[in-house]
């Protein structure tokens, strides 16, 4: 069975209460626990040695990595965070300056966005070092973006550049954070996500969520140097596109936003953010189809990125 097929199966049946606002099936759960004017935002995610880093990679940007993926859902929901609790998981025999400095990557990254880290779990794993993080957001109510709310006719955008992310952005990126809740202030964002599988299959989930469908623009999409490098590697024949739709790991803000706003949207981002990139990268459609037009004419996406068991 594969990740989304197990995760469904698995949800089926969650048990709620008066509480949930959104239960799983979004980049985080929407909790109402009374507060006047805003939603807690509440994300768990891990990283798993030999899955997402290397015990070669310096201790510090694994740490940092571990909570900014969950960061970054934060993001994508136009929230800001606010506590976080840290599990680690260790083998028998560890090296105890490796972990502290695991925690300094942590700490500081958390300072950096005024994130308390108020507590957590160790024990023991055989063999692999996990770490998995439960982080609490805030949210105003009214600007709490989701990845269900696509609408017809909207444009689809998204931040940065993609692709080639294992060549060292995936344990350096910066949570867009600060973009994310510019946008939620300043435009009626009708859905959002971050890149962390890959646009094909990030995309996916907000078209399945909306129940629309999209066309995108080969030529709009932002590859990146790393991506268009590692094609030109002797022992590489992926193609840049293809890395930039399923590579995985960007963690940039992909969004969509009637297409009335996508003018002063752009002219508004380069104006706060002028050292990252925003592309208009294709239109929400009716129906369920993923359309990507190249020069080869139209043809339904058969590429999809990262999933667990696959």
């Amino acid at each position: 069975m594969k990740e989304f097929a197990l995760i469904a199966e698995l949800t089926r049946s969650l048990p709620k209460n008066d509480t949930v606002v959104v239960g799983s099936g979004d980049d985080c759960a929407v909790l109402d626990l009374g507060l006047p004017d805003q939603f807690v935002l509440f994300k768990t995610d891990a990283v798993v040695e030999g899955m997402h880093f290397l015990t070669e990679c310096e201790p510090e940007k694994i740490g940092r990595k571990a909570l900014a993926r969950c960061l970054s859902d934060i993001a994508a929901m136009g929230g800001a965070a606010s506590s976080a609790l840290v599990t680690i998981a260790l083998p028998k025999k560890f090296d105890v300056e490796f972990v502290k400095r695991i925690y300094t990557g942590l700490n500081e990254i958390a300072a950096a966005h005024g994130l308390a880290i108020v507590g957590g779990e160790t024990t023991t794993n055989p063999e692999r070092v996990l770490i998995s993080i439960s982080l609490l957001g805030l949210v105003d109510k009214k600007k709490c973006i989701l990845r269900s709310g696509a609408k017809v006719n909207d444009a689809i955008f998204v931040s940065g550049e993609l692709g080639g992310s294992l060549a060292g952005r995936h344990l350096e990126f910066e949570p867009r954070l600060a973009e994310a809740r510019w946008l939620a202030q300043n435009f009626q964002i009708h859905s959002m996500i971050d890149l962390s599988d890959g646009l094909a299959s990030d995309l996916r989930h907000i078209l399945h969520a909306s129940k629309v469908g999209a066309d995108i623009l080969a030529s709009a999409i932002p590859i990146s140097r790393a991506a268009k490098l590692q094609a030109r590697a002797e022992s590489s024949s992926k193609p840049p596109l293809l890395s930039a739709l399923t590579d995985g790991e960007d963690f940039e803000l992909l969004f969509t936003v009637n297409t009335k706003d996508a003018v002063p949207l752009l002219d508004g981002w380069k104006k706060e953010f002028p050292k990252t990139k925003l592309s208009c990268i294709g239109k929400i459609i009716a129906g369920h189809s993923l359309k990507l037009h190249d020069k080869g004419g139209v043809r339904e996406l058969s590429a999809k990125g990262y999933e667990h068991f696959a």
